[in-house]
């Protein structure tokens, strides 16, 4: 990487506190970044649940950056609490307001708010609103939007993988493995508290 790039990158994620092992090869002459032109759709739609669409794929940036926006139903909770061993999260709100779990404190993050979650750190959401809510995630360090994907569009009943089933429950394990996602003892627990306390589906 030249020089000049390699500083920018670096003092932008410096900036976040972000660390990137795999930034000085992220764009060489022999693998360079490329343009990429992603139209303008419409929002995404809830659907009375929590959907996924991703937008910025990690092949596109040499491993360096991905970013999957997401709708959330009124008053839903997200997933149980969990901590990633390896990966970065920047959320941004588009529209209504997220709540946030961070380690013991919550905080609500309102449209055009950002909120940086750096690994280790058990976290959630969940939408406590009577309004939707639609943020973009951006992952750093490792293509996370392809567990989202999985979790969302592959392993469904449709595809074989009914809620609940031994099968889809080791599909999970795996992915929850490969990916370095961790669910702390107390997590599910601890999702039941917050749908109690704030009226959650």
């Amino acid at each position: 990487m030249e020089r000049r790039n390699f500083l920018l990158y670096s003092g932008m994620f410096s900036a976040l506190g972000l660390t990137l092992p795999f930034m000085p090869v992220a764009n060489t002459p022999d693998n360079p970044l490329k343009p990429v032109l992603l139209p303008a759709r419409p929002p995404l739609e809830h659907n009375n649940g929590l959907q996924i669409r991703t937008w910025v794929r990690s092949a596109m940036t040499n491993g360096l950056f991905s970013s999957v926006e997401c709708a959330v139903a009124p008053k839903l909770m997200g997933p149980p609490p969990h901590y990633h061993k390896e990966l970065d999260e920047l959320m941004y709100v588009a529209e209504g307001t997220a709540s946030v779990l961070v380690g013991e404190e919550v905080v609500e993050i309102s449209a055009g708010g950002w909120h940086l979650r750096p690994r280790l750190i058990t976290h959630t959401f969940w939408n406590a609103s009577e309004t939707p809510l639609r943020f973009y995630d951006m992952y750093f360090n490792q293509p996370f939007e392809e567990y989202l994907e999985q979790i969302f569009h592959q392993l469904t009943t449709e595809n074989g993988y009914p809620e609940g089933s031994d099968k889809k429950n080791r599909a999970i394990g795996a992915l929850n493995e490969k990916f370095g996602l961790v669910f702390p003892d107390d997590a599910f627990s601890k999702m039941q508290d917050i749908k109690q306390q704030f009226g959650l589906k």
